[in-house]
């Protein structure tokens, strides 16, 4: 072949040639195009389907400090009913112990609605220091008195009124500290609700050995001293600013931090509480459970384990109640319902076996089981509650409604106490048992009833949307000490 041959027949093959190329081109084109979109494909649902992000921290410098301050304080709560049972009975006999009980209970029944006012109008934090540094000196002064010699009776009925006072001043912003300490509420609650189990397996029998070995003094000073602790820490609780003053709970209406009337503030309080169909109804069926179940139950219960047992059968199913309570409280720690009313019912349908354990005279493995079951009820629920009311009720008026959803609770608990021992001239303290666990069950079937309950969901603490099931919520924000 000819070079000119040659070059036409290039030239004849060089747009079959182009078009080859072209095509390869276009198929490499599309070829990367596919795989970055299978990439990016890919890349996306990586994200989706990734690990959720990180809950916030709970022990952070806050949180840590009132967990210290409620922890010491539960101890020497735990340790007082023995102290008093003890030490007052040993002096003035069981109605001497009676009264001092009954003192105190109704000092906080009557004085608590005005420590939920001025919990929202001076701040929580402050109110708890207060009401911490009055019961160092109420005991202080009962420790002096016991080192000393047998106290008379009306410094004992005197420093029992004190007490109750400061009490009625400071639980009402329990409630109210904790969305301020924690961004996950119902964490703070849980870990709080297994450090309050702790102490009551660890207080009674501690306040036992002490006045067996030291006397009733000792026990008082300890408990002086749990106040004391829990006053300092609560002080170093710092949630404004740095350099700023401490501002008013946020949202704060009027009367907050104003010289609003008393009346005024007791009316709105009362008005967000009943504004909460779910709140005041819960509120209804516990005034019932502490006339019928809570309040009748200890006496009841005591009396039958003690005489077909043996005391040290009771203390040991105390014990196990304990244990339970810890159970609970670390399953509220992993357990986050989308509806937290509701798993709460359903879980204290657990606690009708507590009584009924007892009423119908089981052995004691059943007996201690039954605790268990019972005790892990109530702290789940515990837990379920604290919560909602928490993140379900504006920080302004947490304290005052905290303050009546205690009252209605304590004062159901009381009646129940006063009522168990003339009951029994009515029937039998087993009788009154199975009346006890049927109301449990009732209780737990009109919670089921009642919409408002059944369908409350949960809700992201400090104002935030409420959470998706199943999934942590946004962070709360900063908020200003209360």
């Amino acid at each position: 072949m000819t070079t000119s041959q040659t070059h036409t027949q290039n030239a004849q093959n060089s747009p079959n040639t182009k078009d080859a190329q072209s095509t390869k081109d276009a198929q490499n084109s599309r070829t990367t195009r596919n795989v970055r979109t299978t990439r990016n494909v890919w890349t996306t649902r990586a994200a989706r389907t990734g690990p959720p992000p990180a809950r916030p921290p709970l022990w952070d410098r806050r949180f840590t400090l009132y967990f210290i301050a409620r922890a010491v304080s539960l101890v020497g709560d735990a340790m007082m009913p023995v102290a008093t049972a003890l030490a007052v009975g040993a002096l003035y006999g069981i109605s001497g112990v009676g009264i001092v009980l009954g003192i105190w209970t109704g000092t906080v029944v009557a004085l608590v609605l005005f420590g939920g006012v001025l919990a929202d109008r001076v701040g929580a934090r402050r109110m708890m220091v207060g009401a911490d540094l009055a019961r160092v000196l109420t005991q202080g002064v009962l420790a002096a008195a016991f080192f000393v010699g047998p106290p008379p009776f009306w410094l004992l009925v005197t420093m029992a009124a004190l007490a109750g006072a400061a009490t009625a001043m400071f639980q009402p912003g329990v409630n109210g500290m904790v969305p301020l300490v924690a961004r996950e509420p119902q964490r703070a609650n849980a870990t709080l609700k297994v450090a309050d189990a702790l102490a009551q397996l660890l207080g009674p029998a501690l306040a036992g050995l002490l006045i067996a070995l030291t006397g009733a003094g000792t026990v008082y000073a300890i408990d002086g001293a749990t106040f004391l602790l829990s006053a300092l820490c609560l002080a170093l609780i710092r949630l404004a600013p740095a350099g700023a003053p401490e501002a008013a709970p946020a949202a704060a209406g009027p009367g907050a931090r104003t010289g609003g009337s008393l009346r005024r503030d007791l009316r709105q309080g009362w008005q967000e509480f009943r504004a909460r169909t779910w709140m005041w109804a819960v509120i209804l069926i516990w005034v019932g459970y502490g006339v019928l179940l809570f309040g009748p139950l200890v006496p009841l219960s005591s009396a039958l384990v003690g005489a077909r047992l043996g005391p040290n059968a009771y203390g040991l199913a105390v014990s196990f109640l304990g244990v339970g309570t810890v159970l609970g409280g670390l399953l509220a720690l992993r357990v986050r319902p989308a509806r937290p009313l509701a798993a709460g019912a359903a879980a204290m349908a657990l606690y009708s076996v507590l009584p009924l354990c007892v009423a119908l005279d089981t052995g004691l493995p059943v007996l201690l089981a039954g605790h268990v079951l019972g005790g892990g009820a109530w702290a789940f629920w515990s837990v379920m509650w604290a919560t909602s009311v928490q993140t379900h009720t504006p920080p302004a008026v947490l304290n005052r409604v905290s303050a009546y959803e205690l009252a209605g609770s304590v004062s159901g608990i009381a009646l129940g106490q006063i009522l168990a021992g003339p009951a029994t001239a009515l029937a039998s303290p087993g009788r009154l048992l199975l009346v006890s666990a049927g109301a449990c069950l009732a209780g737990c079937v009109a919670l089921f009833a009642i919409p408002a309950i059944r369908t409350l969901g949960r809700a992201a603490p400090a104002g935030g949307t409420p959470e998706a099931p199943g999934r942590p919520g946004p962070a709360a924000s900063e908020a200003p000490d209360c």
